[in-house]
């Protein structure tokens, strides 16, 4: 019978690990770490030896990952950073379902995941026709179903390559188009949320509802809350919103990712005080009537 059980150092192990991968330089990671080179060659070693590969290869005095290391890499950066949420309370489960609380510098991130019967019970009339269309498309982004809804979209296809989720469409009435104007959203196409402020660990929390999604095919509601850079001065604004997201196919069958955001002080969140989730400016709300709300599917 295989030995379950996990090394008491687990935790350290895997900083190690990510350390290294990001770095490929021993002497890097050993000043990053505050650690020394035989610690972390000892973490390296034990986390190979108990997951039966190799995660690294030795080529010229220089690290590189083995391609067994790169497909753990990314997990091994959510789980850091999971547990590092989880332990300053920033991380948990609130109903059975995903909350995050945590401030990066200035700037807060509040994430609480809603069970479905939330697109009715609180959903904006932009979410509830979101979720009329994903129903009646069958999740085929080219559905004519879908086409209404398209333009307040964003949509992500995973890139298996660097572990991130990469933009390729942004709708012209979407939320992003409208916060960040024409030129910004354009752009956007082809960056991935890695790129988002506050460095791989943040954005490997940000992307875990996407990971979900991924793997249940499913679909899910979030309630979030933060502050954004904002105009042509860039300045941090705070913005609240109801977010759907949802499994959809592109029209040669890969799996798509899509985003529905509507900016709204309508969200719940524990520990969000009134004052904070209602200091979005009024401006900023989206109050969309979406082209055939109330028609029958």
């Amino acid at each position: 019978m295989t030995n379950r059980s996990s090394p008491a150092l687990l935790f350290e192990m895997l900083r190690s690990f990510a350390s290294l991968a990001r770095t490929l330089n021993l002497s890097e990671s050993v000043r990053e770490l505050d650690s020394t080179r035989q610690t972390v060659r000892r973490h390296i070693a034990s986390l190979e030896a108990y997951k039966g590969c190799k995660l690294f290869r030795f080529e010229n005095r220089q690290y590189r990952l083995t391609e067994d290391g790169k497909n753990a890499l990314r997990e091994a950066e959510e789980l850091i950073a999971r547990a590092d949420a989880w332990l300053h309370d920033e991380s948990k489960h609130v109903n059975e379902l995903f909350y995050l609380g945590m401030w990066i510098g200035t700037v807060p991130y509040y994430l609480q995941q809603h069970p479905l019967t939330a697109i009715w019970d609180m959903g904006s009339p932009l979410i509830q026709f979101g979720f009329h269309a994903w129903a009646r498309s069958e999740g085929a982004l080219e559905s004519p179903a879908f086409a209404p809804l398209r333009p307040y979209l964003m949509v992500f296809r995973f890139n298996e390559d660097n572990g991130d989720w990469i933009c390729t469409e942004v709708g012209e009435k979407s939320s992003y188009a409208t916060w960040f104007g024409w030129e910004k959203y354009r752009s956007s196409v082809g960056k991935g949320v890695a790129n988002l402020p506050g460095g791989p660990g943040f954005a490997n929390l940000l992307a875990k509802p996407f990971h979900d999604i991924a793997t249940t095919r499913g679909i899910r509601v979030d309630h979030i809350h933060t502050r954004i850079a904002h105009g042509d001065n860039d300045k941090l604004k705070a913005i609240s919103y109801q977010r759907l997201a949802m499994a959809c196919r592109f029209a040669d069958g890969e799996f798509a990712l899509a985003t529905l955001i509507d900016r709204t002080r309508n969200v719940q969140i524990a520990n969000l005080s009134d004052a904070e989730r209602d200091s979005m400016d009024e401006e900023f709300t989206m109050n969309v009537v979406p082209p055939d709300h109330g028609a029958s599917g």
